[in-house]
């Protein structure tokens, strides 16, 4: 099966930014999609520990050490950027002032529960981070995941096992076989079928009643 890398996944989802949006993109996968956004169009991204205006990596040898995004990697600031205090960033993202997020997910029920901030697994370190307030404070709600685990299992799932960030928030996900579109109803429609698989073969991989 032929499936996209993490930087194809990344145009992907910058592909379908709209102009003049205000947009969080969450630590991990998220961050890759700056460096992907179509030249010329009017797009601002927002960092949680206080960015506006926040543009793609810095080229090799060209890191500023006081200018990091929330993963605490480092990015460059686009001409008119604005910086402030973690309070007012947190205001923005709970404010709905922010158009879309992009976040990672360990799993995502076909409702558009998100499960992205603990595995519940004993041994693993909690990591929430600002997820709940993009959650509930974006307009929209773009998870970039890949579809399966290293086991085989889908992360687009019926019912998510893993604990709850947010209930019936996501809007898209993206992952590296198809784009898929989470509805209230447990509807999940197929957006883009990027690996060609055909959706007899897509409802093998989730287990799920997809849609066209």
């Amino acid at each position: 099966m032929k499936r996209l890398d993490r930087r194809q996944m990344a145009a992907r989802v910058a592909r379908d930014i709209p102009e003049g949006s205000v947009v969080n993109l969450g630590i991990g996968l998220p961050t890759l999609v700056a460096d992907f956004l179509p030249p010329g169009r009017d797009i601002l991204l927002h960092s949680e520990n206080g960015i506006l205006g926040m543009g793609p990596a810095p080229a090799p040898g060209q890191e500023d050490p006081d200018l990091i995004n929330a993963g605490k990697q480092p990015v460059t600031a686009l001409p008119g950027a604005s910086y402030f205090h973690h309070a007012d960033s947190f205001a923005m993202m709970r404010g709905g002032h922010l158009d879309i997020c992009v976040l990672g997910a360990f799993q995502v029920s076909r409702h558009g529960d998100l499960a992205n901030w603990h595995t519940g697994e004993p041994d693993a370190i909690p990591a929430v981070g600002g997820a709940m307030d993009l959650a509930l404070g974006a307009r929209s709600v773009y998870v970039m995941m890949e579809l399966l685990t290293r086991a085989g299992a889908s992360k687009l799932v019926d019912r998510c096992s893993y604990p709850l960030t947010a209930r019936s928030c996501v809007s898209r996900v993206y992952t590296d076989v198809a784009v898929f579109a989470p509805q209230a109803d447990g509807a999940v429609r197929v957006i883009d079928d990027l690996a060609g698989l055909g959706l007899p073969a897509l409802r093998d991989l989730t287990r799920l009643d997809l849609q066209a």
